[in-house]
């Protein structure tokens, strides 16, 4: 996938990923999505967010998460 909407420049906001032009970082995007359940009000908050800006800083951040498989023991013993 091509994140056209993700731009990562060191003179802006320290070289972190942000979303456009714009002074919001993929990591504040995420924290946003997750406080604001209801999309109407983080646009209210966040007029300038568009709902591809959230899309991409989300597919962004999940393409730097390990998917892996961890072996779990046959037997375990239970905590009382």
């Amino acid at each position: 996938m091509r994140f056209d909407r993700i731009r990562i420049s060191p003179g802006r906001m320290n070289g972190q990923p942000c979303i456009r032009d714009l002074r919001l970082t993929v990591r504040r995007v995420i924290e946003l999505a997750a406080l604001y359940p209801d999309r109407a009000e983080l646009r209210r908050e966040f007029p300038e967010l568009e709902d591809e800006d959230i899309r991409q800083a989300l597919h962004y951040a999940a393409t730097y998460l390990e998917d892996r498989a961890v072996e779990l023991p046959l037997t375990y013993a239970v905590a009382a």
